[in-house]
């Protein structure tokens, strides 16, 4: 799937029990958080063609969100399986 996010466009974090997600810049630059269950932040991640940092993968079970830093960004996002909404219990509450 493609997703083509501005800045200021709020993504919850969540995760996905089941599935590993992975993300590739196509355009733009965009940062990946993942976070604890305790919503503690373990890592930040800046996706951008300019400097060299492509893609990265979220293993199933991981806390995640992204954020757009610069208009116009677009990435591809990949999960096995079909699109499935996210479950309450997937979205975390800060």
């Amino acid at each position: 799937m493609l997703n083509a996010v501005e800045p200021g466009t709020e993504i919850p974090i969540h995760r996905h029990p089941e599935k590993d997600e992975t993300f590739v810049i196509l355009r733009g630059r965009i940062k990946v958080l993942t976070y604890n269950d305790d919503g503690s932040l373990i890592e930040t991640v800046i996706l951008s063609i300019a400097d060299g940092r492509y893609g990265v993968n979220i293993p199933k079970g991981v806390w995640h969100t992204i954020e757009s830093l610069e208009p116009g960004s677009v990435l591809l996002e990949s999960k096995d399986g079909k699109y499935e909404p996210l479950r309450e219990y997937e979205v975390m509450e800060l």
